[in-house]
């Protein structure tokens, strides 16, 4: 028997950090446990994406994923027994194969994916290695933390249309210093949110940002820099802090009627992109992600060409799918690739739609989901790629914490080789 012969795969119920199901995965070698990993689940979710396998039933109201542990357990497991557990891409393509289908409906994208991660683990664990250097030994960048401080859309029980009020610390010194930039921030906008709304007001979103009463685009922006004055840091572009914005615009556009409606007001996109500059003209917008809805590729590339400073990023738009990232590379629509390993469905897609972007000069933004784990695979993902940027939600609950506490250990393990991407995020060199 060769040393790196998968001899069981198993599959079980977990739940995520909102309580609901989700597939864990064991991927043993040789007789032992080599390999774990969490599938992460969305709440906002785009329409081309991978199927997720849900039970449906009255049981956690149809959201039992025990159908994708099972297809795992017998089907998946009986294809990939005897494999070579270092040939990720051969084992990914039997699983594609073997579902047949071409969004992994029939075994689902949460089974197919929960094998495809822990099988790298395993292959990183049999190498003595860490994921991030088994899957590239020229990992080096940390990335900038793209942290949400205020909630809204469909991860907030609020009036915020758009999803994510985000700061980027381009300025720190490394990673360590980048989480306390954050936190100072964040206490300080604490405060002012208390100040105005109350205490109840610091409750927070899916993703760790206040949840507050806020509205519309202007007033969220005003507070995250009255926030940063108050800590002491500079906002602009070469200062300490640029902002980001997720929009998840799909959300809040009627294609009944063509038009867009964020706080109460009706915008055509050439209305709605007018409305981002006059926000960028006034505060620096480093990142902003599906500004449009999912099918307008035509306005991503409008939008990408009269923005030029803002990176224009697609989640919704590409969802980690390099035949949906043609398509945008064919229009020069947007100038970023949202990387969310769950909505293609298999590390070797992913990994392929990110080299797929690098290639054609957009950058790679890793992605944490709504409905996370303490899994913190995709910290060592982001180093592996040398994306230089991640979004993994605020440092404020254990399956986001899991996250950065990842990364802080492989800066330490990195020493003097690591690289903050720092204002260089989009493209770090």
């Amino acid at each position: 028997m060769a040393r790196s012969e998968i001899t069981a795969v198993k599959a079980r119920e977990i739940i995520d950090c909102r309580g609901w199901p989700t597939v864990q995965v064991d991927v043993f070698v040789d007789g032992d446990l080599a390999g774990r990993a969490d599938v992460p689940q969305g709440r906002s979710t785009g329409k081309y994406e991978a199927h997720v396998l849900l039970d449906g039933g009255n049981r956690y109201f149809g959201k039992g994923v025990r159908k994708a542990c099972h297809n795992v357990n017998q089907e998946i497991a009986a294809a990939i027994l005897g494999m070579d557990v270092t040939e990720q891409r051969k084992i990914d393509g039997a699983m594609i194969d073997l579902d047949g289908t071409e969004n992994k409906s029939r075994l689902g994208a949460n089974a197919i994916l929960g094998v495809s991660l822990a099988v790298a683990r395993a292959a990183a664990a049999i190498s003595r290695l860490p994921l991030y250097r088994y899957l590239n030994p020229t990992a080096r960048f940390l990335p900038v933390p793209l942290m949400n401080c205020l909630n809204g859309g469909k991860l907030t029980a609020n009036e915020l249309e758009i999803q994510e009020f985000i700061i980027m610390p381009v300025g720190a010194e490394n990673y360590a210093h980048a989480l306390q930039v954050t936190t100072d921030i964040n206490e300080a906008l604490r405060d002012l949110v208390v100040e105005k709304y109350g205490i109840l007001a610091t409750n927070t979103g899916d993703e760790g940002g206040f949840a507050t009463p806020m509205r519309g685009i202007w007033e969220p922006f005003e507070f995250m820099q009255r926030a940063c004055e108050k800590a002491g840091y500079k906002v602009g572009f070469g200062e300490d802090i640029v902002y980001g914005l997720d929009c998840a615009s799909s959300h809040w556009f009627d294609s009944s009627r063509g038009v867009y409606v964020l706080d109460g007001l009706d915008y055509t996109r050439e209305g709605l992109i007018e409305l981002y500059k006059e926000v960028a003209a006034k505060y620096p917008l480093g990142s902003m992600e599906d500004p449009l809805d999912e099918d307008d590729m035509a306005g991503f590339a409008k939008i990408t060409e009269e923005m030029p400073q803002t990176q224009i990023v697609g989640d919704d738009l590409f969802v980690t799918s390099v035949e949906r990232l043609k398509l945008g590379v064919q229009r020069n629509a947007a100038s970023a690739m949202l990387f969310k390993v769950n909505q293609i469905g298999s590390l070797s897609q992913a990994l392929d739609a990110a080299e797929f972007a690098y290639r054609n000069g957009y950058g790679v933004q890793v992605s944490e989901r709504s409905g996370e784990t303490e899994d913190p695979l995709i910290s060592d993902l982001v180093v592996a790629l040398n994306s230089g940027q991640i979004k993994t939600g605020m440092p404020v609950r254990g399956e986001r914490t899991a996250k950065h506490n990842r990364l802080l250990q492989i800066e330490e393990e990195l020493g003097n080789t690591a690289r903050y991407a720092g204002h260089d995020f989009h493209r770090p060199h």
